[in-house]
């Protein structure tokens, strides 16, 4: 392999912790992906991944709130080279995770994994083309010298959700939780529940917690777009009786992966179709005098927002039973047994759950430099939607938003281990995306209306309107793309360390 050399920022007494090929950031979902796909491209590749939590799981380990689950279809989300064992398409956030370590393990990527440790800042260094990467690892000081870096800490804060300053709430009596922090063994058992948001964290929550509740309320500014669909496909369980599984498991990922791009065209193309379509089988799964148009009647298009997925439609059976109730208004204040309404209504609650959303954070935060220059991503344009301009041998996974995330983080991970690659076979050791002279002109990044996107819109790095710039959120595009159109040296100058750069 391309081993780095010897002259590279380190500790002030000169050493490196360790020398590699690859340094990989995150063992969730991108970085297992990463580690498989750049490893069975580059055989002998020296990696080593950092995770900053204590197991392996990245958002399946961090999210430990009752009900987490996938809101998307499992097979979709999981490996295409690891077939998904377990019947359920709808899977619980526990057993994703349990995935995730079994399949780390048996691949033989579990040994290279460093737990708690957190990435600060990775530095490149022109003169021997290679990235610095400073950590603290269990609290001591690490230094990390790599020729490659590969972000798999996805696109929102780890360290807080969003939580809106609700005036008073600093007054209220009892318990106040954000899912992204659920407290191990919080006891809500016989306890009046108030749920703030719509979305997909509380659309799973909700329901777990009526289990146990003595009410459950979801409080909502305004209505959120839910679709319920089974738990279990039975097509899968019929496939699987006289098909291979990693046979079944490339057929279902096949077909849940159209079917999330359907849905996402009718959406586009015919939103009154796709309203006229949810509320006609929301209405179906309530009551007959349910209010239907106050609580599950968006202001906004089907995908303008995330439609969230109802399993088995448990919250509606939970509405139905009396053990959930949706309320929609905005707050006015918090007092100590609860939350007053601007209507004039009240809630009483002995614990208010904040699912209130993300913080957007680009590259998990880790300050980035080239040279001592710091580098700031929403500044750059982003290549291929997994590098960032001008930054040499820097890849940094991000999934998509109207699809499951793993369909573009294999395609990075495949991306990546084609790249270097290349770079081995020619004897590169530096590769950096360049869009020349030609003016880039931009357009959103993701199209999406949801509140973590619109209350920091420049927080992640800009899409152009042309390819290799342009960031899609067209699954299926992208992989006829990948397929027919490009060329590893798009748009790309190569260099050798203490050479001349090749275009």
């Amino acid at each position: 392999m391309m081993h780095t050399p010897d002259t590279a920022h380190t500790h002030a007494d000169g050493r490196v912790d360790e020398d590699l090929d690859l340094i990989i950031i995150g063992a969730g979902f991108s970085g297992i992906g990463a580690a498989f796909r750049i490893s069975q491209r580059n055989p002998g590749i020296r990696y080593r991944i950092l995770e900053r939590r204590e197991r392996i799981g990245g958002t399946w380990d961090l999210f430990r709130y009752p009900g987490v689950r996938s809101d998307s279809s499992i097979f979709a989300l999981s490996f295409p080279w690891e077939p998904w064992r377990r019947e359920e398409e709808v899977a619980d956030g526990a057993d994703i995770r349990d995935y995730l370590e079994n399949t780390a393990r048996k691949r033989g990527i579990f040994e290279r994994i460093r737990f708690r440790t957190q990435v600060h800042s990775a530095d490149w260094n022109s003169g021997s083309d290679s990235w610095t990467v400073r950590a603290s690892d269990d609290g001591r000081d690490t230094v990390y010298r790599a020729r490659f870096v590969f972000f798999g800490s996805g696109y929102y804060n780890y360290d807080e959700g969003y939580t809106p300053g609700f005036p008073g709430i600093e007054h209220f009596a009892g318990t106040v939780v954000h899912p992204q922090r659920w407290p191990e063994g919080l006891d809500y058992s016989g306890k009046k529940m108030v749920v703030i948001g719509s979305g997909a964290t509380a659309v799973s929550l909700v329901p777990a917690l009526a289990r146990s509740a003595a009410k459950v309320t979801m409080l909502q500014r305004s209505p959120t777009y839910l679709f319920a669909a089974a738990r279990i496909n039975p097509l899968v369980g019929f496939l699987r009786s006289f098909l291979p599984l990693p046979i079944t498991h490339r057929i279902a990922r096949f077909t849940a992966s159209c079917f999330e791009a359907m849905v996402w065209a009718l959406a586009r193309t015919a939103p009154e179709l796709a309203k006229r379509i949810m509320r006609r089988q929301n209405a179906s799964l309530l009551p007959s005098d349910y209010p239907v148009d106050v609580h599950f009647k968006p202001r906004y298009n089907p995908w303008d927002q995330r439609i969230c997925l109802v399993a088995d439609g448990d919250l509606f059976s939970a509405i139905s039973a009396g053990k959930v109730e949706v309320v929609t208004d905005h707050i006015d204040h918090v007092d100590a047994a609860g939350i007053v309404l601007r209507s004039g209504a009240r809630v009483d609650a002995d614990v208010i759950v904040t699912a209130t959303g993300l913080q957007l954070c680009a590259l998990g935060g880790v300050r980035v430099s080239v040279d001592g220059a710091e580098v700031k991503p929403q500044e750059r344009f982003s290549y291929k939607a997994y590098m960032l301009e001008d930054v040499p041998n820097l890849i940094w996974c991000i999934g998509y938003t109207n699809a499951s995330w793993t369909l573009r983080a294999d395609m990075t991970a495949r991306a990546a281990a084609r790249l270097i690659h290349h770079m081995q076979s020619k004897g590169y050791t530096r590769a950096s995306p360049h869009a020349g002279s030609r003016p880039l002109s931009e357009k959103p990044l993701w199209d999406l209306q949801a509140g973590y996107v619109l209350r920091n819109p420049h927080a992640l790095p800009k899409s152009a309107r042309r390819r290799p710039w342009i960031v899609r959120q067209n699954y299926f595009a992208d992989a006829l793309d990948s397929l027919l159109a490009d060329r590893v040296d798009e748009d790309m100058v190569f260099g050798r360390a203490g050479g001349l750069s090749d275009p």
